[in-house]
């Protein structure tokens, strides 16, 4: 029990770094839009984290593979699989000289996995709230506080003595 949660969790702070890595690259690509930044700076910034996010997305799939979560891991797959495929291809970097023409799909695309990564978070949520609130899991709680109170109340009162 207290196994799932600590997946849970991990699940939790991976699926917050991946949304705080779309979030980025979305403002970078807001940024030249606008004419903030110049395409030579936007496709260093965004191509610098591209393959992290890749990275945390596969090892979170995999985690979920290897503890069982057959319907999470399920979800996660299609995502996973463009990955591969656009990293194998070398399709996954942003091109400095496309960058204006494909502005709108590179928004698109990112706006789409913004919208997955929202509602696997959401899940994952729900998932670490359910786990922790089962009665099962507070029983072990109490348990695991009453055992270490006694161990504690015998080994002054030994002492004392």
């Amino acid at each position: 029990m207290a196994g799932d949660v600590v997946l849970w969790f991990i699940c939790f702070f991976a699926v917050a770094s991946l949304l705080g890595i779309l979030v980025y690259q979305l403002m970078c690509l807001s940024d030249l839009e606008f004419d903030y930044i110049n395409p030579f700076d936007t496709a260093k910034r965004i191509n610098k984290v591209i393959e992290p996010e890749f990275v945390i997305h596969a090892g979170m799939t995999v985690l979920l593979l290897l503890c069982g979560v057959w319907l999470m891991f399920i979800i996660n797959l299609p995502l996973l699989y463009l990955h591969a495929r656009l990293y194998l291809r070398r399709q996954h970097l942003v091109d400095v000289t496309e960058i204006f023409n494909q502005l709108d799909y590179e928004k698109t695309y990112r706006l789409l996995k913004l919208g997955f990564y929202l509602v696997l978070l959401l899940v994952v949520i729900y998932r670490c709230s359910i786990l922790l609130i089962t009665p099962q899991f507070l029983i072990e709680i109490a348990i695991e506080n009453c055992c270490y109170t006694c161990c504690i109340s015998k080994d002054d009162s030994s002492s004392s003595e």
